[in-house]
């Protein structure tokens, strides 16, 4: 039986998924409950070996997302944010984690959680109304949604120190030239250049891109040494795989691959 959820949502289209953020009436404001949600839609996601790609979108209007309820939490104790902790974890692990290629599709607003989500997926794909930023400093928090670790490895560490310390606002001019995002796109064009991304990813052997993303997120903090082992350990899994076979023959064969993806 296919879960249900009120704050998010998945749409299938062939070996793409679509997770959209659908709390459209708070801009996407990361409350309990959604976190919660996220947390569950992407365990589905991930155990669902017919998805290629995942396109993380928004049905708000106006954002992305805005970060973590801050009226939710303006009532919290000490205790209530403590509990709520794991929940907000879950959900920024389960994008982060999930096994196949991830790509954002941003517009408006995507701050603070809403930009960590962002930077959780592997490509970022942002309209010219897109701003970003990561603020909680102006709000007596820091990133933790794994901004601090993931801005600085898209970035280096002077670019993200400037912008978690500032807490400032950056729009798609700037977000582009810093490499905070991977491609600028018109006006309303995000989720439809995303979603096109994504069909051509999943065109390619399932098993391979999985472990070419498990090549590239292993190796980028060890040594080169390190890295080029944990290559050989995704090529052998994959070039011993049913589609490498498939692969190499529907090339001599002049066909489009039939990928089992085992």
């Amino acid at each position: 039986m296919e879960a249900t959820y009120e704050f998010v949502s998945i749409r299938r289209d062939g070996h793409v998924a679509e997770l959209v953020l659908d709390r459209p009436e708070a801009h996407n404001a990361l409350s309990t409950a959604m976190a919660k949600e996220i947390a569950r839609a992407t365990a589905e996601l991930a155990a669902d070996r017919g998805v290629r790609a995942v396109v993380l979108s928004s049905a708000s209007e106006k954002a992305f997302c805005v970060g973590a309820d801050l009226k939710e939490r303006n009532s919290f104790t000490d205790a209530d944010l403590m509990r709520q902790r794991p929940h907000f974890r879950a959900a920024f692990g389960g994008v982060l984690n999930l096994p196949m290629p991830t790509i954002a599709a941003v517009h408006g607003y995507a701050l603070g959680g809403g930009f960590e989500f962002a930077l959780s997926c592997d490509l970022i794909v942002a309209d010219e109304t897109a701003v970003v930023g990561l603020p909680e400093v102006t709000v007596g928090v820091i990133p933790g949604g794994g901004g601090t670790q993931l801005l600085v490895r898209r970035v280096g560490y002077s670019r993200a120190a400037d912008l978690i310390f500032t807490g400032r606002r950056v729009e798609i001019a700037e977000a582009e030239r810093l490499g905070l995002i991977d491609r600028r796109v018109p006006a309303g064009e995000d989720r439809k250049v995303a979603l096109e991304l994504a069909a051509r990813i999943a065109d390619n052997s399932p098993v391979g891109v999985r472990n070419a993303k498990r090549a590239l997120r292993y190796g980028a903090d060890v040594d080169l040494a390190a890295g080029l082992d944990i290559e050989d350990g995704a090529w052998r899994a994959t070039a011993f795989s049913g589609d490498r076979k498939e692969g190499v023959a529907a090339f001599n064969e002049k066909r489009k691959p039939d990928w089992p993806g085992e």
